[in-house]
């Protein structure tokens, strides 16, 4: 889908773009291709060809970077089929409170899933090491959220990937609601006792975990967040190949696996 993309074209919206495609205009190669292009003035298709040969060449760079500073966030969506296998899915735990500590961040990506803890092995060093080894970000809120808490948390904390933010992506299509009745939704189901689990639950799980060392409080928190994260995925597949159907029905969305 990204290199169908000509959002990051100054002047050119999602009308524009439309029309792109409807003349024979796919992808950035066919937009080269042609001379001209109806209703589109031979000086701004000269200085589009400029940015459109920029964005070939930092693709096949694999420069995701680019792409994260050029387009808004809104459309990073695009990028998520190129990207899947190189994207960690993010959620955090607080201890509750406004300015409650972060008490786990959970990152799962390439089959592995990190939990960073709290008193343990959460800490900024390691936190901006695990997240760099990634070329997309995925969260569910984790713009209005996660990230900038743990960059408050953790000063030395940022992100210049793209990122997916799931809650928005759900909004495009109508989806509305937290994580948790979005996944009810759309059939991803999560197993025994985390059922019915909030974040509320999560927090009293660390408040027993802090002050008696209950064991099993923390092995049901990190269970909970674990499945934040990992669930992250097949929401990120689902909704995606649903934006690409919204997008472009003329073509057939991708086939994901695993």
């Amino acid at each position: 889908m990204i290199e169908s993309t000509f959002l990051f074209l100054n002047g050119i919206g999602l009308t524009m773009e439309r029309r792109l495609w409807d003349q024979d205009i796919p992808n950035w190669g066919a937009f080269l291709h042609h001379s001209s292009v109806r209703g589109m003035s031979a000086a701004r298709k000269e200085l589009y060809d400029i940015d459109v040969t920029t964005a070939l060449e930092q693709h096949a760079l694999d420069n995701p970077r680019f792409f994260a500073s050029c387009l808004k966030t809104r459309d990073q969506w695009r990028l998520y089929e190129w990207l899947r296998s190189r994207a960690v899915f993010l959620d955090i735990e607080t201890a509750g409170g406004p300015y409650g500590d972060v008490t786990v961040v959970g990152l799962f990506g390439n089959g592995r899933m990190v939990s960073l803890v709290r008193g343990d092995t959460l800490t900024e060093t390691r936190l901006c090491h695990e997240v760099a080894q990634y070329d997309l970000i995925v969260t569910f809120f984790g713009s209005g959220f996660d990230l900038p808490y743990l960059h408050a948390m953790f000063p030395r904390f940022y992100i210049d990937q793209p990122h997916l933010d799931l809650c928005f992506a759900a909004k495009q299509l109508g989806l509305r609601g937290g994580l948790k009745q979005i996944e009810r939704r759309v059939g991803i189901e999560r197993e025994g006792a985390l059922q019915g689990m909030d974040g509320w639950d999560a927090v009293r799980m660390w408040r027993r975990w802090r002050h008696s060392r209950d064991t099993e409080a923390l092995e049901l928190l990190l269970a909970y967040n674990e499945a934040d994260c990992v669930n992250l995925l097949p929401l990120a597949d689902l909704l995606y190949c649903r934006l690409v159907q919204q997008c472009r029905p003329e073509i057939e969305p991708p086939q994901f696996n695993g």
